[in-house]
């Protein structure tokens, strides 16, 4: 090949890898850019931080025994729609570490608080599903001004599943378990008849982490935490969970109407987010806009 050939040849070359590029939708490449970790040093504990997008900040806390990975979809798509989401890993889960004995919802609410404290210096909305709605609620009664408003998934507490759900759940967390075995208590525990297992539910799991969330339950009380302090709350409750059953949600939503808006999803259990995803963005977005101008 003769110079001028290769120099056409590199020309073209040059051509296609620029269409390649410009053909990346815009979203992708400002979520890759803008997407970040950092770590949070919260008293004992160390935590790995994941941050996405920018725009008003929105802090996540995952599900008992889970990570922030479940927040997967829900938040690249908070992401996109202009908000910054923020999701701190529980302790001892990926790069966080922190001690786990004697724990209670406070000093986990405390780790959050710090993550508040230290990325946004202001009043952020907060997200937890199940375990993690527990301790929102805490972080919205110790510390009131590092909330704005909470979003509850699956919110329970006071109204008790039934012996034979909690037998099953307390032999799901503390016995060594087949896979084929855990998988069957994970479709009856967590998701609703018919609705499929993500290959993320199947695994995924911390079970010493889980463990010592349990342990946490007995060591806070009840009155501790279940107003949220005085946040606005927008619950979402899928309408077939039994381990936090609706009928907290509409607890919540009778005992505090002046700051609580319910959402009821069909078709959902308490694994709610890889169950109906589509329902509970579309129910989180039409909250957030709402609240827009409101504090």
């Amino acid at each position: 090949m003769d110079d001028a050939n290769a120099r056409t040849g590199v020309k073209m070359t040059l051509v296609i890898f620029a269409a390649l590029i410009c053909n990346v939708p815009e979203t992708a490449v400002a979520q890759s850019e803008l997407t970040r970790r950092e770590i949070v040093r919260a008293g004992p504990a160390t935590l790995q931080v994941t941050i996405r997008g920018e725009g008003e900040p929105i802090v996540f806390i995952p599900s008992r025994g889970r990570d922030v990975q479940d927040f997967d979809a829900l938040s690249n798509r908070l992401a996109q729609a202009g908000y910054q989401v923020i999701l701190p890993e529980p302790r001892a889960i990926g790069g966080s570490t922190g001690p786990l004995k004697d724990i209670t919802y406070h000093d986990l609410a405390s780790d959050v608080a710090a993550t508040i404290e230290s990325l946004v210096g202001r009043p952020a909305t907060v997200i937890g599903h199940d375990f993690g709605n527990r301790i929102a609620r805490t972080l919205a009664s110790d510390y009131p001004c590092l909330v704005k408003q909470l979003i509850l998934l699956s919110a329970g507490g006071m109204v008790p599943r039934s012996p034979e759900m909690e037998k099953l759940t307390t032999h799901f967390w503390e016995s060594a378990l087949s896979r084929e075995d855990r998988l069957t208590a994970i479709r009856k525990i967590f998701f609703a008849a018919g609705n499929d297992v993500p290959r993320t539910w199947e695994e995924g799991w911390y079970f010493e982490v889980a463990r010592a969330q349990r342990a946490s339950d007995a060591r806070t009380s009840l009155k501790e935490w279940w107003a949220g302090g005085s946040a606005p709350m927008l619950v979402v409750q899928g309408t077939e969970d039994v381990v936090a059953l609706p009928e907290n949600a509409k607890r919540l939503a009778a005992e505090f109407p002046e700051r609580v808006t319910l959402v009821e999803i069909p078709h959902a259990g308490h694994a709610l987010l890889p169950e109906q995803p589509e329902q509970v963005e579309r129910a989180i977005l039409a909250y957030l806009r709402s609240r827009v101008g409101t504090q």
